[in-house]
């Protein structure tokens, strides 16, 4: 099968669609016949080291996390059958023609492939924040980064939960967020006046999903770091805040509430949709920033 692969760090640059073996499903895994594959910001963050004490790589490796496509081989025990439709988490590098995967559930119906690559990374950070947060219904939440893929799907899930949003994004994102259900803030120099200008209520919770510098601020606009969560900034750390950068539960089960959520009419932002070859320029736009939709490689 073909794969996008690397053997060494650095930059887009090091990867090269390579001819690899087509991988053989084990007990509980299927095998994804791969349609769609979500790009993420952390991709690149591996593929540079930066998220390995190691100089090179373990041999051959292919990035990508989301996949959507179609079960073609099943493992013993494994709860799909094969031509199911799923989404969900790669165990092999999702760069490929062909996947294993653990961690799926059968994709929405009506729902395109490249929407379905998009959602599981976005969904559960978003759920996983939300939570982390204690979010309730009639409470006041600011999102930091409200027009980005974690930003979107949890400025919707908040809303369904009763909950006003107030959310902050560029000029050109406003009234996007707006439609999203939540009260738009432009982002920038003088942020926290405007939000306090946006409503006469207290803020009980800030996520921050942008990375911007926004913690102290939003610290003072809660009145304490309880209820503060950043998935973004690593300055949460000298600050005393909680930064979640992963869960540690089933990743199935925010699956599970993904699927809720679009069946509630969850809107999806795509961005550009590369081929399988052109993964590197996919990479290079998502390190550039402000792709404005989800990046997703298409497969076949």
């Amino acid at each position: 099968m073909q794969a996008i692969t690397f053997t060494e760090y650095g930059g887009p640059e090091v990867l090269r669609l390579s001819e690899v073996p087509t991988p053989e499903p084990g007990p509980g895994q299927v095998r994804v016949a791969v349609r769609a594959v979500g790009v993420n910001p952390i991709d690149w963050k591996i593929l540079s080291g930066g998220m390995s004490e190691d100089e090179k790589p373990d041999g051959e490796q292919i990035p990508g996390l989301e996949v959507a496509g179609v079960v073609d081989a099943v493992g013993d025990g494994a709860s799909f059958a094969v031509g199911d439709e799923v989404f969900g988490w790669a165990a092999t590098g999702a760069y490929a023609e062909y996947v294993l995967a653990e961690e799926v559930a059968h994709k929405p119906s009506g729902l395109s492939w490249a929407d379905a690559a998009a959602l599981p990374v976005a969904g559960e950070t978003a759920l996983r924040v939300l939570d982390l947060l204690g979010v309730k219904s009639g409470e006041v939440l600011l999102i930091h980064g409200a027009s980005g893929a974690v930003g979107r799907f949890a400025t919707q899930a908040a809303v369904s939960l009763g909950a006003t949003v107030l959310g902050t994004a560029g000029q050109r994102s406003l009234d996007e967020v707006k439609a999203l259900g939540a009260i738009p803030v432009l982002y920038g120099e003088g942020w926290p006046e405007r939000v306090r200008e946006a409503t006469d209520r207290a803020i009980d919770a800030v996520f921050d999903a942008s990375g911007h510098g926004v913690l102290p601020a939003s610290v003072e606009l809660v009145g304490s770091q309880e209820r503060v969560v950043t998935i973004a900034d690593a300055a949460a750390f000298q600050l005393g805040l909680t930064f979640s950068a992963g869960g540690d539960g089933p990743r199935t089960d925010a699956l599970a509430k993904i699927q809720e959520h679009v069946q509630r009419g969850l809107k999806i932002a795509q961005g550009k949709s590369y081929p399988l070859a052109d993964a590197a320029d996919a990479l290079r736009e998502s390190q550039n920033g402000h792709p404005g939709g989800k990046i997703t490689l298409a497969v076949s």
